[in-house]
């Protein structure tokens, strides 16, 4: 795959969270990323990725495991975060390749827990705001959930809603809509009217 040819990072993050405040101490942490790669230039799908990740300052709650199918067991088989972030660049290019996310929640989450751990950031500076494109490409007055998103799209959800690995799935199939009808950006960098929250 050539990265000329426009290759883009989708990313979506699972983290733990909680029916209410988080218990003392505990902080919300990612435990699952979900990436999709996007060829811009042939309008298809071309990668499909899941990265399970560790967390060291929270625990899986109920409420988590019941809103994303994930389960402490299975996220204590994961990376810790600094590994994971360094997966994602040798892996997957996320310091050269653009990339986007539903909203700006998933970039916020990574800067700060790469700022709380010490870790790289793992991503370049072309980020876009996917959520805020869609809305204006489709002249809506609010911001939509992805699933809302979807539906206006006329796409169908595949797979499980909250659940990182199909939510960049289905987004990227959002991001090639708009891409097929000349509404997605080339890329900016954060900071510029696309990567805007």
């Amino acid at each position: 795959m050539d990265d000329g040819g426009g290759l883009w990072n989708v990313v979506d993050v699972e983290a733990t969270c909680w029916d209410g405040r988080p218990p003392p101490g505990a902080v919300s942490e990612i435990i699952e990323i979900g990436l999709t790669v996007v060829d811009l230039g042939s309008g298809e799908r071309v990668g499909r990725h899941r990265v399970l990740v560790r967390p060291q300052r929270s625990s899986v709650s109920g409420f988590c495991t019941e809103l994303t199918g994930l389960t402490q067991a299975e996220v204590d088989s994961g990376l810790g975060f600094a590994e994971a972030c360094r997966l994602l660049a040798a892996e997957h290019r996320s310091g050269a390749r653009p990339w986007a996310s539903w909203g700006d929640y998933d970039r916020h989450q990574f800067t700060r827990q790469c700022a709380a751990t010490r870790t790289e950031y793992p991503f370049g500076r072309l980020h876009t705001n996917a959520k805020a494109v869609f809305t204006e490409a489709h002249g809506l007055r609010r911001r939509p959930g992805m699933a809302r998103a979807l539906e206006i799209a006329g796409l169908p959800l595949e797979g499980r809603h909250h659940r990182g690995e199909d939510d960049a799935w289905n987004i990227a199939a959002l991001v090639l809509g708009l891409s097929a009808r000349g509404a997605w950006p080339a890329g900016a960098p954060i900071g510029g009217r696309p990567a805007a929250g």
